[in-house]
């Protein structure tokens, strides 16, 4: 099951605060049924006079406090026996405790503690304590006074006198509340730093062009989908870090093709083997028409990358453009003895596009499959209207594509080995301008086999609305 870290950090609160509060109300269960249930709420404290002058007497007779117990617990006993004593005025009464011999303690002139139960400073703060003063003198000198903590509404007398008895034991637990939470929010905040930490390195890896960096996805949560999308990232940017790179080679490689010929074509002249002919001066112009053309493709995909190519888009035929294409390159079939077919009209071929564009791609299309198809073949034009698309396909005869090739057609710089290859003319860069046309027509350029046996390729364009 899926939590969220909201959740999670939920749960780790709302059960760290109902164990602690179980705990708590066990504890006052406890201690109530265990010391409480026989004791009435009893706040007079018109007894602390006999008290008081029973605790002067003893201390007049040995001079200090030493006649109390030496024990710190038997202490605070030993002034509540002192306090139910002087209320019945016998040792043995049992006419039930009173709840002011559980908030009544014993200090010195100097504040300290002697006997009994003395509120602490955080507990009086705490729940709003009111704490009285009788002072106890000897000869006229002070030697201390007895405290008595009152609660703000009688009622509460009892509860005071709870609080001040466990108020050891509610420190301890206080402070175990304070640990207990230390530790759940640092266990909360390593289960979260930890892989933030580790996209922050990450991302460092990443400025640093360390693409190959992937973090390991141990969670579910947000943070887990934060660090798959950022593996998702990262293969990004190695992939397209190798495609610039296999772009930069390639782009080299095609250029230093005819750069290699024209030079050797320009040195054979200047050292005098090879006559400055037509022939000879025809051969360098093909190689620099060659480099221009390839020059003029990657210029035109490099503003497309860029966004920097603009389309002049209105409503045209396209199936019109596409038959008037397909008759410029009448003359081509004929010298490359292809038979040439066009199919029936579709209606509705009204699409918004760039004109010019959309010839260029038809033009490139149909220029492969002459270059590409065995003479003696055929290719075919058809059209067909499509979940609101129109649809020009063009098809070839053999030689055809294999399948795991047609996939990669339209990288740049692909061409095939076999017998579609480099033989053939062409950068390899034709069709990928063609889908990168298309593509900001809000179209596409689809291979698959051509019935004929060849390739068969269509270009997919979204029709007019209107």
């Amino acid at each position: 099951m899926k939590l969220s870290i909201g959740y999670r950090l939920f749960l780790a609160i709302w059960l760290t605060i109902i164990v602690a509060g179980a705990l708590g109300v066990e504890l006052v269960r406890w201690r109530l049924l265990d010391n409480f249930a026989e004791h009435r709420l009893d706040t007079d404290t018109h007894f602390l006079d006999t008290l008081g002058a029973a605790l002067e007497a003893s201390y007049r007779q040995q001079g200090d406090w030493s006649f109390l117990p030496r024990d710190t617990a038997q202490r605070k006993a030993w002034l509540r026996d002192a306090y139910e004593r002087s209320r019945t005025g016998a040792p043995d009464a049992k006419s039930g405790a009173s709840s002011v011999a559980y908030r009544i303690g014993l200090t010195d002139t100097r504040g300290r503690y002697l006997a009994g139960a003395v509120a602490s400073p955080w507990l009086i703060a705490a729940t709003s304590i009111d704490r009285a003063a009788h002072p106890l003198s000897v000869d006229g000198r002070a030697i201390g006074s007895l405290l008595v903590a009152y609660p703000q509404h009688p009622d509460d007398a009892l509860a005071v006198a709870f609080l001040i008895d466990q108020q050891s034991r509610l420190a301890w637990a206080l402070v175990a509340a304070l640990l207990l939470s230390i530790g759940v929010a640092w266990l909360l905040a390593v289960h979260v730093r930890r892989p933030i930490m580790q996209l922050v390195t990450g991302a460092r890896r990443l400025e640093h062009g360390q693409f190959a960096t992937r973090i390991e996805v141990t969670r579910t949560d947000e943070l887990g989908e934060l660090a798959s999308a950022f593996n998702r990232l990262a293969a990004r940017l190695q992939e397209v870090e190798r495609m610039r790179q296999q772009w930069i080679a390639e782009t080299s490689h095609e250029l230093r093709t005819p750069l290699a010929v024209l030079r050797a074509q320009i040195e054979s002249v200047q050292d005098g083997v090879r006559a400055a002919t037509p022939g000879h001066l025809s051969l360098m112009e093909r190689q620099v028409h060659s480099l221009n053309r390839l020059v003029d493709d990657l210029h035109e995909l490099a503003r497309g990358d860029l966004g920097q190519t603009r389309y002049a888009l209105a409503p045209h035929d396209v199936w019109r453009m596409a038959c008037e294409v397909f008759a410029d390159f009448s003359a081509r079939f004929g010298t490359h003895d292809l038979q040439a077919s066009i199919g029936a009209a579709p209606s509705n071929c009204v699409a918004p596009c760039d004109a010019a564009r959309i010839r260029q791609v038809l033009a490139n299309l149909l220029e492969n499959s002459v270059r590409h198809t065995a003479g003696g073949g055929s290719i075919a034009l058809t059209g067909a209207v499509v979940d609101n698309t129109i649809r020009i396909v063009v098809d070839d005869s053999a030689p055809g594509v294999p399948a795991a090739s047609l996939e990669r057609l339209g990288e740049r710089f692909f061409r095939l080995e076999e017998s579609r290859s480099r033989s053939s003319g062409g950068s390899g860069l034709g069709l990928a301008l063609c889908r990168q046309i298309l593509a900001a027509h809000g179209g596409r350029l689809v291979f698959a086999p051509s019935p004929l046996g060849g390739l068969r390729a269509t270009v997919i364009l979204p029709l007019d609305d209107r």
